[in-house]
């Protein structure tokens, strides 16, 4: 969806700098609440490995490159991740049927079950906020966020939750 923006929008730094707190201030409060969800975990995960479970369960059969690329992330970085989620049996990964150097990883049924016990804490907390923003509120957010994650963004594939 291409975003045409509003020649009218005039915003001021003072408005962009409370946005970009904003923003900070979110990412701070959804992160300590995946933080209490994965202290609860047996294994000791991060919030690197969190995120990877959750796009492996929005994008089944991400590779290191691609995790890497939409976490922002050094190649190392998202290897490890993976890596050290494959080592906890929460994901899986064998060679492409076209690729056999192309490793595309998937959650297994307890990485899956580890991802949702997360994802639910989160997932409340977006929708309080959604709920205090209102339902004209949502699609706003929505093409905001969408706008600010730039070409990271895609549909979740076939298979995936949307």
């Amino acid at each position: 969806m291409a975003l045409t923006p509003d020649p009218r929008l005039i915003l001021s730094e003072q408005e962009l700098d409370t946005a970009l707190e904003l923003l900070f201030l979110t990412e701070a409060a959804l992160m300590a609440t995946a933080d209490g969800a994965l202290e609860g975990e047996a294994a000791a995960l991060g919030r690197t490995h969190y995120r990877t479970l959750f796009l492996l369960k929005r994008r089944p059969g991400l590779g290191v490159r691609e995790l890497a690329r939409l976490l922002a992330l050094s190649k190392q970085g998202a290897s490890r991740a993976l890596a050290d989620l494959e080592r906890l049996g929460l994901v899986a990964k064998a060679a492409a049927e076209t690729d056999a150097r192309r490793r595309p990883a998937v959650l297994t049924r307890e990485g899956a079950a580890l991802e949702a016990r997360v994802s639910e804490r989160l997932r409340a907390q977006v929708a309080r906020a959604y709920r205090a923003g209102g339902l004209d509120a949502v699609a706003g957010a929505r093409r905001i966020l969408s706008a600010l994650a730039g070409g990271r963004m895609a549909p979740a594939r076939a298979g995936a939750e949307a």
